[in-house]
């Protein structure tokens, strides 16, 4: 199994952190390999933004995603900039307010991610966390426990919140499954 998953928006949106969470997931509590990298452009808020993160119960070789099989793109132009190299059975995440068009050769998900954090808790924040939860939901990238757990202890101060927003997260997954 090896699973190359790119996360993608705008500087600010906290898909960094979303890859870091997930990586954590997979390799403290799953027990199986995974390596995490970054990358922003120089503006860090505002610009492209993209995390990727490679799960693997083999041993990972290299460290850079080559050929996604899930790309989240939060953003238009993280969709543009970063569905350049995906996998020919690739699935896309995207959130229909800020993406608007897609490629029709793969499988996309619409999660509107950004409208349901602000629904539900008033402000864009947690709106990451509401991705993780879609994405766990449609791709299974980690078990439900691991994610809890790396969401649980990485953000320790809104445990509550953010276990709400993976609850979220899934809940809009399941709307379109």
């Amino acid at each position: 199994m090896r699973k190359e998953i790119r996360l993608s928006g705008s500087g600010g949106q906290g898909v960094i952190t979303a890859g870091i969470i997930l990586a954590r997931a997979a390799s403290i509590y799953d027990n199986v390999n995974s390596i995490q990298s970054q990358s922003y452009g120089p503006e860090a808020r505002g610009g492209a933004s993209k995390a990727e993160v490679i799960i693997s119960d083999s041993e990972i070789n290299y460290p850079k995603v080559e050929s996604p099989n899930l790309l989240m793109a939060l953003t238009q132009e993280a969709l543009d900039k970063y569905a350049t190299d995906l996998q020919p059975d690739a699935v896309i995440i995207v959130d229909p307010l800020l993406v608007q068009n897609t490629p029709d050769k793969y499988k996309v998900y619409n999660i509107p991610v950004m409208d349901s954090a602000q629904s539900v808790f008033g402000s864009s924040l947690g709106a990451n966390i509401i991705s993780l939860g879609a994405l766990n939901r449609i791709y299974n990238a980690v078990s439900d426990d691991a994610l809890k757990r790396a969401v649980a202890d990485s953000i320790p101060k809104a445990v509550e919140a953010n276990i709400k927003a993976l609850e979220v997260g899934r809940e809009l997954a399941e709307r379109v499954l």
